[in-house]
């Protein structure tokens, strides 16, 4: 696959619009994963799901070696914690929520009745108190759905535990960057189905198993991964999710390092990295002439990365990172062209595994 060739086409986008501007929120994925799986059919021979929602596309279901790559398919949201008699509703996080973002956002209520819509509202700028007013925290941020009482509230199937999604949808911008809320991680879920996708359409025959898998439950503690991990059992694990643009303003480089959108997918350092592996990963980008970066992390990688080398008596894993703007809010951005070496870095990586590789460090 030359450096110039283009990855993806008009069937991937239409799909990845499709895929994005589905809710998926933290333990409601099952719609999203439903559009995920039906678009990977063509490129697997079956699939499994768990109990909670994470589903595996697998090829070559009857090999003893397995390798997994994996994305995760939750967003950040809300719950209904608390209805005022006046009928105004109180929030807590479902996963990382922003409160700063949430002033005069559109929200949707997924109810038994289907979506009611509300406003994050926030006091006029005019009745603030200059110099001493408050900003947006859990505590004051409140949604109106229009009502003036609980009851009418209730009538409308709002209830406490209903959970709270952005509206946002995908677009392009400037042709070369997708923007939309809930790109933490969908597309990471994109991409693994790009490269399923690539491997039936180039006629690849793999000497192992491999799950593609779109785990749930990330964005609270790695939970899918963790569930599925223990399913699977598998022998290797290549886990793609994002990591931050540091290049924007107020970030501090020496804190969070240096890696930048535009700038080509990015390669871990972490404890739970295995060196072999990512060495395995480097030497393949280098290569097939795929730009890349390196991100260290201090103790963990807080991606389900972590989830799946700390299982089943130790996993060699290793996590390609798409480098992302404005994490965690409606306008997370990232560059098309890291979006398609991300893929061509997982495709060349799995082409260049052999079968039973444990990527011991004591050969």
């Amino acid at each position: 696959m030359s450096k110039t060739t283009s990855i993806l086409n008009k069937k991937s986008i239409s799909f990845l619009e499709k895929y994005l501007n589905n809710a998926s929120p933290t333990g409601y994925e099952k719609e999203g994963q439903k559009i995920w799986m039906n678009y990977l059919k063509p490129y697997v021979d079956t699939f499994i799901t768990d109990s909670y929602g994470t589903a595996v596309g697998i090829i070559n279901p009857d090999a003893k070696f397995k390798v997994v790559i994996e994305g995760h398919a939750d967003e950040i949201s809300w719950y209904v914690n608390y209805i005022t008699p006046e009928g105004l509703i109180y929030v807590i996080r479902n996963g990382g929520s922003d409160h700063l973002i949430a002033p005069s956002k559109v929200v949707h209520i997924h109810t038994k009745k289907g979506i009611v819509k509300g406003v994050f509202g926030w006091p006029a700028i005019h009745t603030r108190m200059k110099g001493k007013e408050d900003t947006p925290k859990l505590d004051n941020i409140f949604i109106d759905v229009g009502c003036k009482k609980k009851e009418e509230v209730e009538k409308l199937g709002v209830h406490v535990g209903c959970v709270i999604t952005y509206p946002d949808e995908f677009f392009i911008l400037n042709k070369h960057n997708f923007v939309c809320r809930a790109l933490d991680n969908r597309m990471g879920g994109f991409m693994i189905a790009e490269v399923a996708r690539l491997l039936k359409e180039n006629n690849k025959k793999l000497p192992f198993g491999l799950y593609i898998t779109n785990s749930v439950q990330e964005e609270i503690g790695l939970r899918g991964a963790e569930m599925i991990t223990q399913t699977i059992k598998p022998n290797i694990a290549i886990v793609t999710d994002v990591c931050h643009d540091t290049t924007t303003p107020m970030i501090d480089k020496k804190k969070e390092g240096e890696t930048k959108s535009g700038d080509g997918p990015v390669i871990s350092y972490a404890p739970a990295v295995q060196n072999n592996l990512r060495e395995l990963i480097v030497k393949t980008a280098e290569a097939k002439k795929i730009p890349f970066q390196r991100l260290a992390s201090s103790r963990a990688t807080g991606t389900d990365t972590d989830a799946f080398a700390y299982s089943n008596g130790g996993v060699p894993s290793a996590l390609i990172s798409l480098a992302l703007r404005y994490m965690h809010t409606t306008v997370e951005m990232v560059h098309k062209e890291d979006v398609e070496n991300v893929i061509k870095l997982i495709y060349e990586t799995l082409l260049s595994i052999e079968e039973g590789e444990t990527f011991s460090y004591f050969k």
